[in-house]
């Protein structure tokens, strides 16, 4: 080994540091994640001419309005984004392989070429011939939409800044990879330098650039966290591969709020958007069925009607087994002990499933109350009305907390022709002046069951 060089040890799944191999990454606590890589000093490649002439700006001399926004023609994406895309950002979007990232990023270069802007398309995972093939399924593209092939970080930096185009696709940052660092492709170095480029190509130049991240087993993207620390904005694009809709959320933005979704159905011709989530959730929906209730989460700004089911029935084993999907599996026991303490229900005996029909996964306290509804319905054999819909936070001791937002998911309600709402005593002065839905406040889990006919 030359001299003045070293290795050290990476996390795989965190980028945590070591200058020896432990079988334990004492950061994110995963095993037999570290791997030796060649510490390398990187020459900084200037980016967009001279550097040595610099100077500060006064904060009351910046303006505000500044921030110029790209409308992209596809409203889902835009809200997520926070309005648009924001000149000189820098975008990841992670997802599962086969999900569609190539093929949304592809449609926003649709809509952006015909609308005159200037696109630049790098593949590190397809050919052109491939590109090309799933462009003609989702229609036609205008002339200011160039394709490069390539994974060489270099060759991609010099084509930028000759080209000089608006908006870029990176697809994906774990096939780039700069000769002066002496690692493999993807490796936490790589992904590292790769993400360092492509930030100082878009800050210097002012050009938006998307880059695609493949995703861990556990759904984050794959490289050192750092990387979602750099760029601007992360979209994670969510769904069952083989079922019809997606969702896209964004998890972190600079220019916008955190927590946006937006809803995807995708078809032969590529993705559509679903314009109204609630409604496209509450298909199909039983009627008469015990075990159903229809809940209200917000994602967002966005309020979303979703239908929760529930399935009890006494079991033949000595262990009751218990099942979550759609919402976090421990909650659901607590809410099971809560109703077993509080209202005397035997359910230590019973197997129970709780499912959020549609594949979403929600994590909001404000399911709580229509889990609990949707048990004891099942529980009891009685069905609950099929106009109400009922939200609210359970504590252990049944009470029922407030959630926030209340005006807005009783208003989305009423839109969709629910009849009754059972939400929070406490909510009841903040939802008075919403007219044509019947509001029924609950200060517990034990007025909530009454009310199951």
């Amino acid at each position: 080994m030359a001299k003045g060089k070293k290795t050290v040890f990476y996390c795989q799944n965190c980028g945590h540091e070591e200058k020896k191999w432990l079988g334990q990454c004492p950061a994110c606590k995963e095993w037999n994640t570290f791997v030796e890589e060649l510490q390398v000093q990187v020459k900084d490649t200037p980016v967009g001419g001279n550097r040595g002439n610099v100077s500060a700006v006064k904060l009351k001399e910046v303006s505000a309005s500044d921030e110029e926004r790209i409308h992209t023609g596809i409203h889902e994406l835009d809200r997520v984004l926070g309005g648009g895309i924001v000149k000189g950002s820098l975008v990841l979007v992670g997802g599962d392989p086969g999900i569609g990232k190539s093929t949304l990023l592809l449609q926003v270069c649709q809509k952006l070429s015909r609308a005159g802007k200037e696109l630049l398309y790098i593949s590190g995972e397809e050919s052109a011939a491939q590109i090309k093939m799933r462009g003609d399924r989702l229609g036609e593209f205008s002339d200011t939409l160039k394709l490069f092939c390539e994974t060489n970080l270099t060759l991609i930096q010099n084509l930028i800044e000759k080209e000089k185009p608006q908006i870029v696709v990176i697809d994906s940052i774990q096939t780039m990879y700069s000769e002066e660092v002496a690692s493999a492709p993807g490796s936490v170095s790589q992904v590292r330098e790769a993400t360092g480029v492509f930030m100082r190509l878009a800050k210097v130049l002012g050009i938006t650039i998307f880059i695609v991240g493949h995703v861990t087993k556990e759904g984050t993207v794959a490289g050192p966290r750092v990387l979602e620390h750099m760029v601007d904005t992360v979209l994670y694009f969510e769904g069952e591969r083989h079922a019809s809709y997606r969702i896209l959320r964004g998890v972190k933005n600079r220019f916008g709020s955190t927590n946006e979704i937006g809803v995807f159905e995708m078809r032969q011709e590529g993705l559509v958007e679903v314009a109204n989530p609630s409604e496209f959730m509450l298909e199909g929906k039983p009627e008469h069925a015990s075990g159903s209730v229809v809940a209200c989460s917000m994602e967002g700004t966005r309020p979303i009607l979703l239908e929760i089911q529930a399935l009890v029935c006494h079991s033949n084993f000595g262990m009751p087994r218990r099942t979550a999907a759609g919402t976090d599996y421990n909650r659901v026991n607590l809410l099971m002990a809560v109703l077993e303490k509080r209202l005397g229900m035997q359910l230590s005996g019973c197997d129970a499933y709780v499912n959020i029909a549609g594949g979403v996964k929600i994590s909001e306290p404000a399911i709580d109350l229509g889990i609990v509804m949707a048990i004891a319905s099942s529980f009891k054999n009685r069905p609950i009305d099929e106009k109400t819909i009922v939200f609210g936070e359970v504590g252990l001791s049944g009470e029922v907390r407030a959630v926030s937002m209340p005006e807005q998911r009783v208003a989305e309600a009423k839109k969709l022709g629910f009849e009754t709402c059972i939400l929070p005593e406490v909510s009841r002065k903040a939802v008075q002046n919403i007219k044509g839905i019947g509001i029924i406040a609950v200060k517990n889990i034990s007025e909530a069951v009454r009310l199951i006919s």
